[in-house]
């Protein structure tokens, strides 16, 4: 049977070839395509390594006033560890979670460059804050009040990337020029920030005074922020309290408290966005792959009429018809999809923008159901037509 499948499609070659490259060239993109979505699920799956369910973020913008700012943002902070609701109170730098903020760079270890890092500023409280999981080492404490080096924290994608199997505790590492060094005294399990769907890339914590007037930034003094852990079901009437609170002891400063719940669902907005106008591109793709098929099919069945008339002459059940039809479709689509599958399997054999080589399997285990998927449905119905041709008609069109 199969031999004579094969024979069928070598006797029509020119037409099959044009099929069978339509076929590679929709697996291709459909690889593609099915590559980014993999990749985001594969890190929507992932944990993100902190908790922002009850974090509120307050911005404290002084504008002009730079008198006494770091002991005024230490009163701030003490009056909000003290109000009835809080949690925790930590300072950090602006790339919070889910802000559309980056602080990211490169360190040395041992004269080799590491990959591209997110920098974090952080304090001894912003554990607690976030619920941040240590799996070696330690958080930031009172002894390293008098280090000689910055104590540094890091996740283990970053100890992975440079430090691979072995312990990163108590390695030092520098900047560019071996002006400023950092010593690592912990590893947390991951911290990805950016969104749900962000990959689970190095990250780095230095722990520093951040509320300090002689620091600049973008041209201003350093606009200081602060994350809140607040009490379950907290809500307008504490927020409303501490916006009052806050107003009467910064006289003129512009406080925004955001929830990070609120800006995880606006940063969501943004990253699902092209995300559905991909997905939306991939069914445009399914469904005109689709129509095609579906035509090449029928076009093919008006010009084999008398082929099957002749078959049905000589005894062949409207199955066995059908059964040929759709047999056909298969093997053409399995040689469109090997060559597809032998062009795809050059992706994660290089390496192809860093991705790991499950999602690129995945992938090719997504298209291939979905193109043969698409082609016994396409070849479905054009083979029950093609088996309810009767012999005596085929022959007088003939």
């Amino acid at each position: 049977m199969i031999r004579h499948l094969f024979t069928l499609i070598w006797n029509r070659k020119r037409s099959n070839f044009l099929l069978i490259t339509e076929i590679m060239l929709s697996f291709f993109v459909l690889f593609v395509v099915s590559s980014l979505l993999v990749y985001n699920l594969y890190n929507y799956r992932q944990p993100m390594g902190f908790r922002y369910d009850n974090v509120w973020e307050i911005t404290l913008n002084p504008g002009t006033d730079t008198t006494a700012l770091k002991q005024k943002v230490l009163m701030v902070m003490q009056q909000l560890k003290a109000s009835k609701g809080v949690v925790g109170v930590t300072q950090t730098s602006s790339n919070t979670p889910f802000s559309f903020s980056n602080m990211n760079g490169t360190r040395q270890y041992n004269h080799k460059q590491t990959p591209v890092t997110e920098f974090y500023d952080a304090d001894d409280e912003l554990r607690h804050v976030l619920g941040l999981n240590v799996v070696e080492g330690r958080w930031f404490d009172r002894r390293d009040n008098a280090a000689a080096r910055t104590p540094a924290i890091i996740n283990k994608a970053m100890q992975r990337a440079v430090f691979a199997e072995e312990s990163p505790i108590g390695k030092i590492m520098t900047d560019e020029h071996n002006k400023e060094q950092w010593q690592i005294v912990g590893v947390v399990e991951s911290y990805r920030s950016g969104s749900d769907f962000a990959a689970d890339e190095p990250a780095m914590f230095s722990r520093k005074e951040i509320t300090d007037p002689s620091s600049k930034m973008n041209g201003g003094y350093n606009v200081p922020v602060l994350l809140l852990r607040v009490q379950p079901g907290s809500g307008a009437v504490l927020e409303q309290k501490l916006v009052k609170d806050l107003d009467r002891m910064t006289k003129g400063w512009s406080v925004t408290v955001d929830p990070l719940e609120k800006t995880r669902i606006s940063k969501l907005k943004v990253v699902l966005t092209p995300l559905c106008v991909l997905g939306l591109v991939c069914l445009f793709l399914i469904v005109n792959v689709a129509l095609g098929l579906f035509g090449v099919l029928w076009y093919n069945i008006n010009q084999r009429k008398a082929e099957i008339g002749l078959r049905r002459a000589l005894g062949a059940t409207s199955t066995g018809i059908s059964q040929q039809f759709l047999g056909e479709m298969l093997v053409v689509t399995t040689l469109g999809v090997a060559v597809g599958v032998v062009v795809a399997a050059q992706f994660p054999l290089l390496g192809v923008f860093g991705v790991a080589a499950t999602v690129y399997l995945q992938a090719m285990g997504v298209a291939t159901v979905l193109i043969f998927s698409l082609t016994a449905i396409c070849a479905f119905q054009p083979s029950r037509i093609a088996a309810g041709i009767q012999p005596a008609v085929s022959l007088r069109e003939e």
